[in-house]
């Protein structure tokens, strides 16, 4: 039986809105850390976006809070929220959930579990690999003895962190820049076990459905 509890479907109604909040802020971050040279109001109206798709995160938590009923236990229970809604670099993970949002109202989704998983996986890499790239070089680019110079250098840091290969060429100076540095660590821990887990999972489905259809009858 689905789940019709107020906060269900208040999630039903937000998880759009939550997802543009998402894209917005993405958005306008990127625009204040790579348009350095931009004129006057699109900073200022920029800023505006970033404090506006904030207030609504805060607006939605506030709601959920209320409505689970758990009063003071609810940051405990939810965590992943709190850190979503206190941490800039993680918001644009909510995108991923429309995804999840689209399957369950069309009924039952069409991939298995573990497919869902490693899609959900990628598409979470990609957004927190780009909002990471954004964040440091906005902190590293003009630093003292910074090797992250470019955006490009950023985006090249991000990908081999979230890979966990860390090849060491290009690496953070800054407190902020270390700061995010082992948050993508830790991401990138999380994401590659949660794919690794998945296809070791439907390989171990598939060689069970191997070896049952190619074996011996039952009497």
């Amino acid at each position: 039986m689905d789940d019709d509890s107020p906060v269900t479907r208040w999630e039903r109604r937000v998880d759009t809105p939550l997802a543009v909040a998402s894209l917005l802020y993405l958005a306008s971050y990127a625009m204040l850390v790579l348009g350095e040279d931009l004129p006057r109001p699109t900073p200022d109206a920029c800023r505006a976006v970033l404090v506006g798709s904030w207030a609504v995160f805060v607006v939605d938590y506030a709601v959920r809070r209320r409505l689970s009923g758990l009063g003071a236990d609810f940051p405990r229970r939810h965590w992943l929220d709190t850190v979503v809604m206190l941490l800039p670099l993680l918001r644009p993970v909510r995108i991923v959930r429309v995804y999840d949002a689209v399957q369950r109202r069309h009924g039952e989704p069409r991939w298995p579990l573990q497919a869902r998983v490693m899609v959900y996986a990628g598409l979470s890499a990609a957004l927190l690999g780009f909002a990471a790239s954004l964040s440091v070089y906005r902190f590293e680019h003009r630093a003292p003895h910074a090797t992250i110079r470019t955006f490009g250098d950023s985006v090249w840091w991000a990908c081999s962190t979230l890979a966990t290969v860390g090849y060491g060429d290009v690496a953070p100076v800054t407190v902020p820049g270390r700061v995010i540095a082992v948050a993508l660590m830790g991401c990138g821990l999380a994401l590659l076990g949660a794919v690794t887990g998945s296809f070791s999972s439907w390989l171990m489905q598939r060689f069970a459905q191997s070896g049952h259809a190619g074996g011996p009858p039952e009497s």
